[in-house]
């Protein structure tokens, strides 16, 4: 669907993307995940024409774009400040850019209900000044402008980071449904790791100008392929060297020199051993109550580790009390140290 060939972006001295080689396929939910400045919103605006790269090609459905105007790439954009006009109802927001395509009034009416109906904004909506309504409802209205015009791709620059945490997860549900019933193509900026793993089909990671990894949210959280992956993704446990010793001298093969990694739900505490689980003597220092789970922080000697267990509402551990922790080497991701990409 949409193809990205050995993409370089210059400003003036400053190279802000290296050598991106993306292949996202027809229908996909594809993120573009990484920390402020690491060049996924500068890739995004590559994609839909804001920047002409110095090197590479952007090809779409076969065809090379990377010149082509933004008005004919055929891409939907939605913003992170959405970029609606405030004075404007919503009617006249959805329908502007088929008014500069110069479309017939009739048709321009039928496409500005059939998209409202199908994003859930109603009637009376459609009358009121955009400025009137809720962030959410702001939202729907960007995304439904965006796929008005019937476009190959939509590409959206982290539409949810100015919404309250609790819109944020209802609109990320209702926009994963939306992709999934327009079944379009698209592309999707964000910071946020949650927001990446729950609404992706595939996910990109960056890191200063590269891209770190490409994989599905499973193979991004559980096989991260870098230590910058594995750091960046979720919470971890750095093993110490005297935790990586035991695991070996109990069946373990890790390299006592690599940074040794395990996430927190991979370790427990007091349960019945598996197969191939090595046992440390702990205390808990600390705990913090989620409610689904609690996240204790168990002194093991060498270290403190971060284990999660999920509320039973039966086995809650105390401050100070000594359990019993389980690590079974094959949950350990290891990773050789390498110096970082230097800024360039």
């Amino acid at each position: 669907m949409i193809e990205l060939k050995n993409i370089e972006v210059k400003f003036g001295d400053f190279v802000a993307l290296h050598g991106i080689n993306v292949d996202v396929k027809d229908g996909e939910f594809f993120t573009f995940l990484g920390p402020s400045g690491c060049g996924k919103t500068t890739t995004l605006r590559t994609i839909t024409g804001f920047i002409e790269p110095s090197e590479g090609q952007v090809i779409s459905n076969g065809n090379d774009i990377t010149k082509v105007d933004i008005e004919k790439r055929h891409i939907g954009i939605v913003f992170q400040s959405y970029a609606l006009f405030p004075t404007m109802t919503v009617y006249d927001n959805i329908a502007y850019g088929l008014k500069i395509k110069k479309l017939p009034k009739q048709e321009i009416d039928k496409k500005v209900h059939d998209i409202a109906n199908r994003v859930d904004l109603s009637e009376e909506q459609l009358k009121r000044p955009v400025s009137e309504l809720s962030g959410g409802q702001q939202q729907r209205v960007a995304i439904a402008r965006a796929l008005v015009t019937d476009p190959d791709i939509i590409c959206m620059d982290e539409p949810l980071s100015n919404l309250d945490a609790k819109l944020r997860v209802q609109l990320r549900n209702e926009l994963k449904k939306m992709q999934k019933d327009f079944g379009i193509t698209t592309i999707y900026v964000t910071h946020d790791q949650e927001e990446a793993l729950t609404l992706s089909d595939r996910i990109a990671v960056f890191n200063k100008g590269y891209i770190e990894q490409i994989g599905t949210p499973n193979e991004i959280y559980n096989e991260s392929k870098t230590e910058f992956v594995c750091n960046f993704i979720g919470d971890i446990n750095l093993l110490s060297k005297e935790v990586v010793t035991k695991l070996n001298e109990n069946g373990g093969n890790l390299d006592i020199d690599n940074n040794n990694y395990i996430r927190l739900e991979r370790t427990h505490v007091d349960v019945e051993p598996k197969k191939g689980d090595v046992v440390f003597d702990g205390v808990v220092t600390s705990t913090e109550y989620y409610g689904l789970y609690i996240k204790y922080y168990v002194d093991l000697g060498s270290m403190t580790l971060k284990v999660i267990e999920k509320n039973d509402g039966v086995r809650i551990y105390d401050d100070g009390q000594k359990v019993k922790v389980l690590i079974n080497p094959s949950d350990v991701m290891s990773y050789k140290p390498s110096l970082e990409k230097e800024d360039e």
